[in-house]
C-alpha cells in the first residue's frame, strides 16, 4: 500500500477516537515508518519475537507542568509493514489494526502507562462485540 493511502487510514483512526481524547491530544505528530528500526527495538526493549506496530516518544499529558512551553511535539509513530503483514491483505483488519495502534498510542500520550492502557483494551473489546 502506498504511504500516502496508509497515512490516510491513519487519519480516520484517529476521528474514530472518542471525542475527548482527540480535544486531550495537544502537541503531537503522527509519522509513518516502513518498520521500527533495529537499535530502537533494542533500546526500549522489545524482544526478537515481538512486533512493534507503534510507539510514542514524547511527554505524556499528565506530566507536563507549568514549564512545559516551546518543545518540539510529542511523537507517535505508526509502522507500515508490520501492520499490513498482519493484516494479511484484508483491507477490513487492516483498519481495525491501525485503529488499534492510533487509539493504544494516543493513550500514551494522554499519560496512560502499558498496563493501564491493556486494561481499557480489554475493556473495549468486550464493549465492541
Amino acid at each position: 500500500m502506498k504511504k500516502s493511502n496508509f497515512e490516510q487510514l491513519i487519519r480516520q483512526a484517529i476521528l474514530t477516537l472518542p471525542e475527548q481524547g482527540r480535544k486531550a491530544m495537544s502537541n503531537v505528530a503522527f509519522t509513518v515508518e516502513k518498520e521500527a528500526r533495529h537499535q530502537k527495538t533494542k533500546e526500549i526493549g522489545i524482544q526478537v519475537d515481538e512486533t512493534l506496530l507503534g510507539l510514542y516518544e514524547g511527554v505524556p499529558k499528565i506530566k507536563r507542568g507549568t514549564n512545559y512551553f516551546n518543545v518540539l511535539p510529542d511523537k507517535i509513530t505508526i509502522f507500515q509493514r508490520p501492520i499490513e503483514e498482519l493484516a494479511g491483505g484484508d483491507e477490513k483488519k487492516l483498519k481495525k489494526l491501525i485503529s488499534e495502534v492510533v487509539w493504544h498510542e494516543v493513550g500514551h500520550h494522554l499519560g496512560f502507562d502499558e498496563k493501564e492502557i491493556r486494561a481499557l483494551e480489554t475493556k473495549k473489546r468486550k464493549y465492541d462485540q
